[in-house]
């Protein structure tokens, strides 16, 4: 039955997403789920994260696309470690490939994984992919009532950023309205206004990464 056979790929997911788990935290790494929509500007946050952190942290990506490698290459042009997951029109990640991208990176002294998930607003949320934290990036040019009408993945999300704040005097966007929306999903979730492409707001992300990478090295 339908039914029966989406319970075992969701739990079959859920078994490997535990034992990614298990090596995360036997290696201390801190491994972040990134979620968007197509263009909310993942690859631009990653980019200025890596570049602006190079000093304090030994990070890498790996990256999940319908088929190119453009976001890879970006990613390594930092020098960062980025190893590339084509879908093939599949819409999101699961532990599986998770766990094979893996095997072609460096773990040895890593501290900060974060994993770029497929561009959509809906799957990603559904599979755990060993993550400590899932992370929602929403730009302004989207439209405030995204967390309304996909809730999932803010509720399930322990920090959302909303991006590309620069635009904000030239769109129909809500900064308050989308927190609001936000907060009535999930009331412990830190949200971030920032812009990539001016660098306001950053420095509140990158304290809250060295904070999460801190407790994790606990």
């Amino acid at each position: 039955m339908k039914v029966s056979v989406v319970r075992n790929v969701l739990e079959a997911n859920d078994r490997l997403a535990q034992e990614l788990k298990q090596l995360f935290a036997e290696r201390g790494i801190l491994a972040l789920n990134l979620m968007s929509s197509p263009g909310a500007g993942k690859t631009s946050l990653l980019e200025r994260t890596l570049a602006d952190l190079a000093g304090e942290f030994k990070m890498a990506v790996i990256e999940g696309d319908l088929q190119t490698d453009n976001d890879a290459r970006r990613v390594a042009a930092t020098g960062a470690q980025a190893v590339q997951i084509n879908t093939e029109g599949g819409c999101h990640l699961n532990s599986s490939m998770v766990l094979e991208a893996l095997k072609a990176l460096d773990l040895e002294g890593l501290d900060i994984l974060f994993i770029e998930n497929v561009g959509n607003l809906v799957c990603p949320a559904e599979f755990d992919v060993g993550e400590d934290s899932k992370v929602t990036l929403l730009s302004v040019a989207e439209g405030d009532d995204k967390p309304e009408k996909y809730p999932l993945m803010f509720n399930l999300s322990e920090a959302s950023l909303l991006n590309k704040v620069d635009l904000l005097p030239y769109v129909d966007f809500d900064m308050e309205r989308a927190k609001g929306f936000m907060r009535a999903l999930n009331k412990d979730i830190t949200i971030f206004g920032v812009s990539c492409k001016t660098r306001e707001g950053l420095e509140g992300w990158y304290e809250w990464l060295r904070k999460k990478r801190a407790a994790k090295k606990r």
